[in-house]
């Protein structure tokens, strides 16, 4: 058929949607279920055909739900034996040329490095996602420094590297971790759905409850977060401290649930176990708080802020993407337990019509500035750019 024959023209952009085949590779499926719906949701339902390749969990029942087929992968996401780590190279190189996708994403430290050298081997674009430094940037360690060293050798091959702040992307353009620095993009974050994450008033109560959610990790801050309770719990005896979000996971930095039972004993803790919904959790605190040592852009803080919750958390990068200090909430100095103290006393201290000003700021700077589909956007234009295909 000719190529301005109309007949063709019409049926090549649903066909080309058919064809196209993407893959995303984490060390865990829950955070690209978490964090990637939108992005999924956006693939599929254009009838896009997608692979997660992660280890196995509890979400790889909801994303095939959702339409994905998963697929297991071996990561030692602690250890640091070359041996475990070359296993999830040979095994993504394998996945890579059985299943054959257009576009590889690849997140976290470890998809990103040897998932970015099996997709060069198996001649497969990809595109590395750097989702936060962690410990190769908080930690001054000889793991730290080949970690460094190999982002180095992979980073030459994908596509594009996306940054999720300013300061990782200065941090490997400094450190000359970067072989094609042209290819570095800054995504400012991986956005929040609007519709999912609605405006909710603040709780009107006698008890006011602070709140910090996500992976109970020691980088997290968790420490100083219950360091600063026990400082505070006499002087404001209303004041609740929750903790919500897994323990124990695979992580160097992991908090177990004996530690965290010490905390409950000890009356100064609520430990609220994990949920995959955090909405009533967010709906029900006064204040969401993360101390953390780094972050890329942190989905808690921006999910917090959408459902109208001031935040407390560390002028570190990533937390300062989305907190204003004074206007959506209030930022403090990392690794300082007094610190925290003093600024979750601010906002105890703060008037109602105060917080519920912080509330409504916080949503509007999420709306303008983290709104999802702009991200799913960025997605769509590059898969276009590599593939030709649009979905």
């Amino acid at each position: 058929m000719k190529s301005n024959d109309k007949p063709a023209a019409a049926a090549c952009p649903a066909d080309r949607t058919r064809s196209l085949h993407i893959a995303l590779v984490c060390n865990t499926a829950w955070a690209i279920y978490t964090y990637r719906r939108g992005f999924l949701r956006a693939l599929t339902q254009s009838g896009a055909q997608v692979t997660v390749i992660a280890p196995r969990d509890r979400t790889f029942e909801p994303l095939t739900e959702m339409g994905c087929r998963c697929v297991e992968l071996p990561v030692a996401s602690k250890g640091t034996n070359p041996f475990h780590d070359l296993r999830t190279l040979l095994a993504l190189f394998k996945h890579y040329r059985a299943l054959k996708p257009d576009v590889v994403f690849h997140y976290t430290i470890k998809p990103n490095i040897y998932g970015s050298i099996a997709a060069w081997l198996a001649c497969t674009p990809s595109v590395a996602v750097t989702t936060g430094l962690g410990y190769v940037f908080i930690q001054k360690s000889r793991a730290a420094e080949v970690a460094k060293r190999l982002y180095r050798f992979a980073f030459r091959f994908p596509r594009e590297v996306w940054f999720l702040n300013q300061d990782d992307e200065a941090a490997f353009k400094e450190g000359n971790l970067l072989a094609h620095p042209e290819r570095a993009r800054l995504l400012h974050g991986e956005g929040v759905d609007l519709d999912d994450f609605p405006f909710t008033p603040l709780p009107a109560r006698a008890e006011f409850a602070f709140v910090l959610i996500g992976r109970l990790l020691w980088d997290k801050g968790v420490g100083e977060y219950v360091e600063a309770a026990r400082q505070l719990c006499t002087r404001y005896p209303h004041a609740r401290f929750r903790l919500l979000g897994p323990v124990g996971v695979d992580n160097p930095s992991a908090i177990s649930r004996d530690e965290v039972a010490a905390w409950e004993r000890e009356g100064i803790i609520e430990y609220l176990g994990e949920t995959a919904d955090v909405r009533p959790y967010i709906a029900d605190a006064d204040c969401v708080v993360l101390p953390s040592y780094r972050e890329g852009v942190p989905r808690t803080l921006m999910e917090a802020s959408a459902m109208g919750r001031p935040i407390v958390a560390t002028r570190v990068p990533g937390c300062r993407e989305v907190v204003a200090d004074g206007e959506n909430g209030l930022l403090c100095e990392a690794r300082n337990a007094g610190a925290l103290a003093a600024t979750l006393a601010r906002m105890l201290d703060l008037d109602d019509a105060a917080r519920a000003a912080m509330a409504a700021r916080g949503r509007k700077k999420i709306e303008k500035e983290f709104d999802e589909r702009v991200v799913v956007q960025r997605y769509r234009e590059l898969i276009r750019e590599i593939t030709g295909s649009t979905f």
